[in-house]
């Protein structure tokens, strides 16, 4: 698919086909994904996956905070992945001291990077996605068994869209752009 044209057709989708997703299609996503730029080529993000309709109904039901969107839509999706980032890595110097005013920020930039090339990535494999911001960290890491030394940055439904979902209002170029000359 033509990167601009998967830019601008993949939406947020909510509603998925109860279609498995295959292994081979998920490491070719976790492969493009792979090639996100990241702080110093670090590296740090990770992707848990759960397909255990019990777990994800643990999350869905008591891990993300009250909130509806997340909790049907992850009850729904075939898959959720968790977006996990090595800390603190991102942002950091070998002997750990800070090569950044950001700090810790960087390593939710790097995530953030490596989310969106995951999702146009899952996109171009015929699937949909929709980041979630809204979670219980602590019960999630300890739910999904995140390794030591890792945080939850995302959580992402993953499957066939059941849903074809109008663009959102886009601001315009002159609301987003300032020229400098």
């Amino acid at each position: 698919m033509e990167y601009v044209k998967c830019v601008i057709e993949r939406r947020s989708i909510r509603k998925f086909k109860s279609k498995p997703i295959s292994e081979n299609i998920l490491e070719n996503i976790i492969k493009v994904a792979s090639y996100a730029p990241s702080w110093k080529n670090s590296q740090t993000t990770r992707y848990i996956t759960v397909s255990d309709q019990k777990l994800k109904k643990e999350i869905a039901e008591n891990y993300v905070l009250g909130f509806e969107y997340n909790r049907k839509t992850i009850l729904n999706a075939p898959m959720l992945v968790i977006i996990t980032t090595i800390s603190p890595r991102s942002g950091f110097e070998r002997d750990g001291s800070p090569s950044t005013s950001k700090k810790t920020h960087w390593e939710s930039f790097d995530a953030g990077i490596a989310t969106q090339t995951f999702c146009l990535a899952a996109y171009d494999a015929g699937l949909g996605t929709v980041i979630m911001g809204i979670f219980d960290e602590d019960k999630v890491i300890k739910a999904v068994g995140v390794p030591e030394g890792q945080k939850v940055s995302a959580m992402v439904a993953l499957g066939y869209a059941d849903e074809e979902p109008a663009m959102p209002k886009r601001k315009s170029v002159g609301e987003l752009l300032i020229l400098r000359k």
